[in-house]
């Protein structure tokens, strides 16, 4: 697992919003069940990527957060607009299934805190909890922005506030692992709603840039600060001191 620090909100923000313009994109642009069948063999070939690495590697540990990012969007979108399901009813039903694996993950570890994820297990909890975020996530941003008529900008101010209060007391050490989820629960429609701002046409409030536009350029953006983080780690790794998740005082 990757250290939380600055750069790792920055690129969970920035997927988050790429997860949701890229998704937007191609469901649009073409036939919307090849896009999400394909999108879920990628989700699947990314997986493997990430899980048989058995180590923190950056490129794949944020390629696996971005297929992430997309793959839950559509599945959110999907329960939507295929089936018919109120956001409401469906942001209720990803609460409750994020909630039931946090839930599950605890009391079969005994914590929740991504600095105790040293075993496939943990790691396989940490990455259902963080598809039920992105889910759940995708669903309440479009609930706030349309049902609710806030907009996407509305959404992503009310959000933004949402976002700095658990970042800002995880930051003072108060109630790390409740408050590092909370703000990692909220990046999704944090980023989501900026992001579909900027896209979206303004019929629909936004500064219509597109979203095949800003989906390539959060993707450059991504790629330069995952370039970053991945030199970084090969150097600390030569220099005999590979990066490793604090594992000597698990959080509750």
């Amino acid at each position: 697992m990757p250290e939380v620090t600055a750069m790792f909100w920055i690129l969970k923000l920035l997927t988050t919003g790429i997860g949701e313009t890229g998704s937007d994109f191609f469901v649009k642009t073409f036939d919307p069940v090849p896009v999400v069948l394909i999108a879920a063999v990628v989700f699947a070939v990314c997986f493997v990527i990430q899980f048989s690495a058995g180590r923190y590697v950056p490129w794949r540990y944020w390629l696996f957060v971005l297929m992430v990012a997309v793959f839950g969007t559509m599945v959110a979108d999907v329960t939507h607009i295929v089936f018919d399901v109120p956001y409401a009813a469906s942001s209720a039903a990803f609460a409750v299934l994020l909630v039931a694996a946090l839930i599950v993950w605890h009391r079969v570890e005994g914590t929740i805190s991504v600095h105790t994820i040293s075993t496939s297990r943990r790691e396989l909890f940490y990455w259902v909890v963080v598809l039920a975020t992105f889910a759940l996530g995708t669903a309440w941003g479009d609930l706030t922005a349309t049902a609710l008529g806030l907009g996407y900008l509305g959404s992503g101010l009310v959000f933004g506030v949402l976002f700095a209060i658990p970042l800002t007391l995880n930051r003072l050490r108060i109630a790390d692992t409740a408050t590092f989820w909370a703000a990692y629960i909220v990046t999704r429609p944090l980023g989501a709603s900026f992001a579909d701002w900027i896209a979206v046409t303004p019929a629909r409030g936004g500064l219509n840039l597109g979203t095949g536009a800003i989906s390539i350029a959060g993707l450059v953006v991504i790629a330069l600060g995952v370039a970053w983080l991945q030199v970084a780690h090969s150097r600390r790794a030569a220099a005999g001191s590979p990066h490793r998740q604090d594992v000597s005082a698990p959080l509750p």
